[in-house]
């Protein structure tokens, strides 16, 4: 069953919405090539014409450089930003793990925050309050729960975030690099999770550009090029052939 379908999904920015960082621009300028968003006059196309599918059950992961797309187009499917052109259709109950702070009310505290997000995806306070004690522990804030959020380190946030994600019973989860927040402990806690929901014919799409990670969750992976599909095939294949272009060998040394 197709539970992800993105037809022919572009997005285009106006360029005062633009401002690659000095690193980015430094980075192409070193590589001698253009790296990133196509520009033209008056902005520029974040996505140009993508299209793929997802399986009830699958997990695939995003892949390519900074700037080739991967953000962007998890934020359209997660339906926080609506494409230029296209459509996405999404079927299931559906969170987004897309900054550490999305979705967070930081005047308020950890445990209000749960009710908070648990509402937005239509899960109501009776439904959440069995659930409470265990979306604590496992973000293992027992003695900060109930202190304003605006006191947590982006640990804390990124811990609470992840495990109410995890805990609101979703048949669909968006992740954009939140494990590589926290100790290498809870990041295999967080795994173990995931490979546990993945069991029950969860639906993950993943962004991270930690190799063995995306080798680790995904069977399979997209590769984004400057806002293209530059590949579709199973994790090995894609990271390979990503691999292949985009590591620099290492340089000789100068012979005396």
């Amino acid at each position: 069953m197709v539970v992800i379908a993105a037809e022919h999904v572009s997005k285009f920015y106006p360029l005062n919405r633009y401002r690659p960082s000095l690193r980015h621009e430094a980075l192409s300028l070193l590589r001698g090539t253009a790296q990133g968003p196509r520009m033209e006059q008056d902005g520029y196309w974040a996505l140009r014409d993508v299209s793929f599918e997802v399986q009830r059950g699958e997990s695939v992961a995003l892949v390519g450089r900074n700037g080739a797309g991967k953000t962007t187009l998890l934020r359209i499917l997660s339906r926080i930003t609506a494409p230029t052109e296209g459509r996405v259709q999404v079927t299931g109950r559906a969170v987004a793990l897309i900054g550490l702070s999305a979705g967070f009310d930081m005047e308020h505290s950890g445990r209000q925050n749960i009710f908070l997000n648990a509402a937005i995806l239509n899960m109501p306070p009776k439904q959440v309050r069995p659930l409470i004690d265990e979306i604590i522990a496992f973000a293992e804030l027992e003695e900060f729960i109930d202190l304003p959020v605006k006191t947590y380190s982006s640990g804390m946030v990124a811990r609470l975030g992840f495990s109410i994600a995890v805990h609101v019973m979703p048949n669909i989860i968006f992740l954009d690099e939140v494990l590589s927040v926290g100790d290498s402990g809870f990041q295999q806690k967080c795994i173990a999770k995931l490979h546990e929901l993945r069991s029950e014919d969860r639906t993950f799409v993943i962004v991270s550009h930690a190799i063995e990670q995306v080798h680790e969750l995904a069977k399979r992976a997209i590769w984004l090029d400057e806002g293209q599909i530059r590949m579709d095939d199973t994790t090995q294949e894609v990271i390979e052939a990503y691999r292949a272009e985009t590591v620099v060998p290492p340089t000789p040394p100068t012979q005396t």
